[in-house]
């Protein structure tokens, strides 16, 4: 079940295992300049852990980025606006899942 912790921030909601305590996915929306992209409006992404070999692949296509406020080796942000099919994003939501087990 998703998890709203920031009164700042009500629309945030993470995703954790319920016995470790660890997250897996987290939601946001974050301004276009602070992900690199070229304009302000805001963006619905998603930070999903991954392999480093594997973020540096997909940072190779549209969609992916760099990790909004986390640790750029290990998470990455993909953008929620249709650019990535959503059934890669559910690929990466389950891998993911699994890293932080």
């Amino acid at each position: 079940l998703p998890e709203y912790l920031w009164s700042k921030y009500p629309t945030y909601c993470i995703f954790r295992h319920t016995s470790n305590k660890k997250w897996f996915a987290i939601i946001m929306q974050v301004e276009g300049n602070k992900l690199g992209l070229k304009n302000n409006q805001l963006q619905n992404i998603i930070n999903v852990k991954c392999d480093a070999y594997l973020i540096s692949t997909l940072h190779q296509n549209k969609g992916f980025l760099p990790a909004y406020h986390m640790n750029k080796n290990t998470w990455m942000s993909i953008l929620l606006d249709g650019t990535v099919k959503l059934e890669d994003i559910i690929k990466l939501v389950d891998l993911s899942y699994e890293m932080t087990q």
